[in-house]
């Protein structure tokens, strides 16, 4: 959530804020409404309170005929001190929803638009002329079976549409994938974390994924339990109801998970192969830095997702996320998409987001800088989802023979292979 202060003070940033976003702009004024309500009662309940603290004093000390007045004076108090109670504690619980639903304020440089409207800020690495190498490339999929690495027709008869097998060496590259991630993570100086896969609603409406992202959320109704959609979750949790010393800042964590999601809103969509699935596996980072440094460590996250992809040797673009596609903890995000041969375009493959205090307001994380106590920044960023990078090595690094080229910085977790062999039918 964001400063209610700073709401009072520059209304208009939300108000811009919300229009960038797409969203409900009238939900500002709606908020500094329920927040002027809940101020001037809280101011009411107290100024009776002392009244009501005052006559208690004198009554004692009244003669008979005084005391009688008095005590039908403090019943009455006693009356509008309960209604102004209720009043104050209604006005709070409605500031306090509509704060929950107001996302966080987008950062003036976020281009403003939809999903097509991002702005693409760099490439990196060369496509790939598969035809004057004189051969078609092989989408994902077939070369998956070819290796014989992936089984979606096996993972659709067991769990249904969107699920698959990894097999054989394609069990082995998400390992290998995701060991060198923690590799390059922990080099960084990331802690590695093995994170929990379910999480309490108040971890998950915590980040920020009860909102606009609720739809794609897994939740166990008996348990009230949520089934995460990245380490995000539990990494931004992990410190709830704690204060920092300053001094311990940037705390940085690798977090290593199964991640689902319903992928309610893309029916239709990457419906063949293992690019949009409801299970799979993903390295997450994640930082709590000041606020002072959150475009800073943005930058950081940034250069490590290009250094990861680069070790992979994949051609890939970074693009500055529209306004009207970024969550609702995002101040700005940026992703790297690499190029998919056989669909002719980029591709997300990472992402990283600027939380700012949205996320450390609402999970009360805070840092302690000598006397002063205040919320921190929270910044995630995916290193390596895996299946979408199985996806992108596969088509960018086939050859003619359906065999697939395996990047150097594999190849220590891969047995020394340098050549992915297909198998014999």
């Amino acid at each position: 959530m964001i400063d209610l202060r700073l709401l009072r003070e520059d209304p208009d940033r939300a108000r811009a804020s919300q229009r960038a976003r797409g969203e409900d702009v009238a939900l500002v004024d709606s908020l500094l409404s329920a927040d002027e309500r809940r101020r001037s009662s809280g101011v009411r309940f107290d100024e009776l309170r002392a009244e009501q603290k005052s006559l208690g004093k004198l009554i004692p000390k009244a003669s008979a005929d005084e005391k009688a007045e008095l005590l039908k004076k403090a019943s009455q108090l006693a009356a509008d001190v309960k209604v102004a109670d209720a009043e104050r504690d209604a006005a709070d619980a409605e500031t306090q929803e509509l704060l929950q639903r107001l996302g966080n304020l987008v950062h003036p440089d976020v281009p403003v638009g939809g999903e097509e409207d991002f702005v693409t800020l760099e490439t990196h690495g060369t496509i790939r002329d598969f035809g004057a190498e004189g051969f078609e490339p092989k989408d994902h999929l077939e070369l998956g079976q070819i290796l014989g690495a992936i089984d979606v027709e096996r993972g659709a008869k067991v769990s249904g549409s969107r699920f698959y097998f990894l097999t054989g060496v394609g069990a082995l590259l998400e390992l290998a994938l995701v060991n060198a991630a923690i590799a390059q993570a922990t080099a960084a100086g990331f802690t590695p974390m093995l994170t929990p896969a379910l999480v309490r609603p108040q971890s998950m409406a915590g980040t920020g994924f009860l909102g606009q992202a609720a739809q794609d959320v897994y939740h166990l109704d008996k348990d009230d339990l949520y089934l995460v959609g990245t380490s995000e979750v539990p990494l931004a949790a992990y410190h709830m109801d704690e204060i920092i010393d300053a001094d311990r800042l940037p705390l940085r964590y690798a977090g290593f998970s199964p991640c689902f999601r319903r992928e309610a809103g893309s029916h239709g969509k990457d419906t063949k192969g293992i690019f949009r699935v409801h299970q799979f596996d993903k390295v997450e980072m994640f930082s709590y830095v000041t606020p002072e440094d959150s475009q800073a460590e943005h930058q950081r996250l940034l250069a490590w997702e290009k250094q990861w992809l680069s070790s992979l040797e994949l051609p890939f673009r970074v693009i500055d996320v529209a306004s009207g596609d970024l969550g609702s903890s995002a101040a700005r995000k940026f992703d790297c998409e690499a190029w998919i041969p056989t669909q002719g375009k980029y591709r997300e493959l990472t992402s990283t987001s600027d939380c700012t205090e949205f996320q450390s307001r609402r999970l009360s994380i805070r840092v302690r800088e000598g006397k002063q106590v205040r919320p921190l920044a929270t910044l995630n960023g995916t290193l390596c989802a895996v299946p979408r990078t199985i996806v992108a090595i596969l088509e960018n690094h086939q050859q003619a023979d359906g065999s697939v080229y395996v990047p150097e910085v594999l190849r220590p977790y891969l047995g020394g292979r340098e050549i992915l062999e297909p198998v014999a039918k």
